[in-house]
C-alpha cells in the first residue's frame, strides 16, 4: 500500500506540482480513501518526502556505484563518466526531476535532496583525500567537495531541464574542464615593474 501511495504521490506531484498536490488528490490517484492514506502518511509533505526520498536514493545509488568503480582511473576519464551517469540517472524521469527541483520546497534540513548532496559530497571528499589525484596543497578537500558537488549538480540539472543547444558531449567536455581546472596550480604571474 505504501508503494501505491508513493506512486500516486509522484503522479500528482508531476501533474499538479507541490502547491496543487493534496492528500485528497493523492488518495484519489491511489484509488483509496483519504482515511486509508492517513493510516500510512500523516500529511501531504510526508508523501512528497517519500517520493523525493525514493527518487534521490535511486540516483544516489547509481552515482555512488559509478564513483566507486572509477576510483583509480585518471580524472579525465572518471569525471565525465560519473557526470554522464548522473545525467542518465537524473534524466530518467525529467518530469519528476522538474517537479522535485522547481515545485518542491526543501521540507526540512534533513530532506532527501540534502541527504543526497551530503552522500555524494562525502564520496567526493573521501576520493579527494585518498591522494589518488594530484591536488594543490592549498586546496581544502572538504570545501572543494562541497563546491564541486553543488556546481555539478546545479549545472547538470539545469542542462537537463533547460535543454540548451549544447550537445551532450560538449557539455561533458566543458564541465570536465571546469572541474579539472579547479585543481590545477594557478599560473605564476610576473610582477609588474
Amino acid at each position: 500500500m505504501v508503494a501505491r501511495i508513493v506512486d500516486a504521490g509522484q503522479r500528482v506531484l508531476i501533474t499538479h506540482g507541490y502547491d496543487g498536490a493534496s492528500t485528497n488528490r493523492i488518495a484519489l490517484a491511489a484509488d483509496i480513501s483519504p482515511g486509508s492514506l492517513y493510516q500510512y502518511f500523516p500529511n501531504k509533505d510526508a508523501v512528497v518526502a517519500a517520493v523525493i526520498e525514493r527518487y534521490t536514493r535511486e540516483v544516489a545509488e547509481r552515482v555512488r556505484a559509478r564513483v566507486l568503480s572509477n576510483i583509480g582511473k585518471p580524472p579525465e576519464v572518471s569525471v565525465p563518466e560519473t557526470i554522464s551517469d548522473l545525467m542518465d540517472a537524473l534524466g530518467n524521469d525529467r518530469e519528476l526531476l522538474r517537479a522535485v527541483v522547481e515545485q518542491t520546497p526543501r521540507l526540512s534540513a534533513d530532506a532527501p535532496v540534502a541527504a543526497f548532496e551530503q552522500q555524494i559530497g562525502e564520496l567526493a571528499r573521501v576520493t579527494l583525500s585518498m591522494g589518488l589525484y594530484p591536488i594543490p596543497e592549498d586546496v581544502d578537500a572538504d570545501a572543494a567537495a562541497w563546491m564541486l558537488v553543488r556546481v555539478v549538480e546545479h549545472l547538470t540539472i539545469r542542462y537537463l531541464l533547460d535543454g540548451p543547444p549544447i550537445p551532450r558531449e560538449r557539455f561533458l567536455a566543458d564541465i570536465t574542464r571546469l572541474i579539472l581546472n579547479f585543481f590545477r596550480e594557478p599560473p605564476v604571474r610576473a610582477e609588474r615593474e
